[in-house]
């Protein structure tokens, strides 16, 4: 591998050195929160008011493997509107090899399943969340939603699960995916739901693309919350990519 001050050329690394860097820890107990977030040299997490506005190749291929490595993709409501989420699509025989690899994966190569965060079950049905996927998403709400529209995405194909009364807080969220052990957890967004999960201390890593791209304007960061605070992280590896792109990966302490 080439290396200048610890980064790693990203053309130096074969597939399997590069899912060895993102493998998830073996063994787990509990579930390992992983963050996936894109953003600008000057912190704007979209352009364009999307984040697939600031992709780059380099910043594709590790997101695809980050869902292959995954057995859930944990996002907020908004994020499924404003991007228009479907399914996963994942490569089925790279899933049952990194499973074989002890990395993540899955060993019958099944996608990781989309799991949405709405504390008012605020979605349609005709969405391609439903209508554009090979397994039922999960849609984590609260008791507190009308039944009516619990009921409609029930209908449309999703498993709906109440985790709490009026609010979901990331205690009851994780305990959901643990109840349907789903332990690799990718949560892909957006930024009230990241930062809630930092609020609690949740998130045990960060994996975060820096797009050769000024953007300005008002977007947002990739992280909100009601409090400041701090977490402490430690870096875990940095890869540079021709075109500029920097691909961080952070684990806390």
């Amino acid at each position: 591998m080439q290396r200048s001050h610890n980064a790693i050329q990203l053309t130096a690394l074969n597939r399997e050195e590069l899912a060895r860097l993102y493998a998830y820890p073996v063994g787990l107990q509990a579930p390992w929160v992983r963050a996936n977030f894109v953003s600008s040299v000057d912190g704007a997490a979209t352009a364009g008011e999307l984040s697939e506005g600031l992709g780059t190749p380099a910043d594709k291929t590790v997101f695809l493997l980050l869902r292959d490595l995954a057995d859930v993709i944990l996002v907020g409501a908004g994020t499924v509107r404003a991007e228009n989420y479907g399914g996963a699509r994942t490569d089925p025989d790279r899933r049952r090899a990194l499973y074989a690899s002890g990395f993540g994966g899955d060993r019958h190569g099944t996608p990781p399943r989309i799991a949405v965060v709405t504390a008012s079950a605020q979605l349609e049905p005709e969405s391609r969340l439903f209508t554009d996927t090979v397994v039922p998403p999960l849609i984590i709400t609260t008791a507190g939603a009308p039944a009516e529209r619990k009921r409609a995405l029930a209908d449309a194909g999703g498993e709906v699960v109440e985790a709490g009364d009026i609010a979901i807080t990331p205690k009851a969220l994780l305990g959901a995916l643990t109840e349907r052990e789903m332990l690799r957890v990718l949560c892909e967004g957006g930024p009230h739901l990241f930062g809630e999960l930092l609020d609690a201390d949740a998130v045990d890593e960060l994996c975060l693309t820096t797009a050769p791209l000024l953007v300005g304007g008002s977007a947002r960061r990739i992280a909100l919350s009601a409090h400041e605070f701090r977490r402490p992280m430690r870096r875990a590896h940095i890869l540079l990519a021709d075109d500029g792109t920097v691909l961080t990966r952070w684990r806390r302490y």
